[in-house]
């Protein structure tokens, strides 16, 4: 019979001090969680971890065009703490509509576990971070959403469409996932309506509107654990 290794965090006796030890060894989790875009300049797909700290540096650089006042701060601890959930459950991609169906709940599981690693409060502070991400209803959440959706859209122009491509998404879909964007930022919303455009034009992503959009984009609303909707999101087009 193998034994267990020995614990590494044994010497440390201060609970608190452990506890937050041991979740920052977890999250390093995220960097094996793979999502469905493509490194730009890379073959490899991007990790979740990746992704966290593009949407930060984003969140900087881009905070100029937010049309309404955003805490900048605390839009950079919701998108640092925002994917965490996904060391248990997994990323889903936003044109899947079955890997949807039971998307709130594993997530939900995986908050309490992950965050429950922290002492009390800042298990408190983490999951209300991330419930203040899902639920979209203060500038931050919505300025931190908006960024969610515009990168991924860079990184798809950027790698010729291949994740596209793979996942069958068309424009009707891609125009939706966009859409909240304009609510957060015009400069932001128009800048991502024309490089949709532009991928149209040159054939990386197909144009299905013409018949009327036929294809579900089932990340639209909030998180369906959250107790109020966000206010409607306009249609596209």
């Amino acid at each position: 019979m193998t034994p267990f290794p020995p614990e590494p965090l044994e010497p440390i006796h201060d609970e608190r001090l452990f506890r937050q030890l041991r979740f920052l060894v977890e999250i390093d989790r995220l960097k094996g969680v793979l999502r469905r875009t493509y490194l730009v300049g890379a073959e490899r797909l991007e990790n979740s971890a990746e992704h966290s700290w593009h949407l930060a540096v984003a969140c900087m650089v881009l905070a100029e065009h937010a049309d309404e006042p955003v805490d900048i701060l605390r839009a950079l601890k919701m998108v640092l703490v925002h994917d965490l959930v996904e060391i248990d459950a997994g990323d889903t991609y936003a044109y899947d509509p079955a890997a949807h169906v039971d998307k709130a709940e594993r997530e939900q599981r995986a908050a309490e576990r992950i965050f429950g690693l922290l002492p009390e409060e800042q298990a408190q502070e983490f999951h209300a971070l991330w419930r203040e991400f899902e639920a979209r209803k203060t500038p931050e959440a919505r300025f931190a959403n908006a960024l969610d959706r515009l990168i991924p859209l860079l990184h798809s122009i950027h790698t010729g469409g291949r994740s596209w491509r793979q996942g069958q998404v068309v424009r009707s879909q891609v125009a939706r996932r966009l859409a909240p964007i304009r609510e957060v930022s015009t400069a932001l919303g128009e800048a991502a309506e024309a490089l949709l455009r532009w991928a149209v034009d040159q054939g990386l992503l197909p144009d299905d509107t013409a018949q009327g959009p036929t294809h579900p984009c089932p990340d639209e609303g909030p998180h369906p654990s959250m107790a109020a909707p966000p206010k409607p999101t306009p249609p596209s087009g």
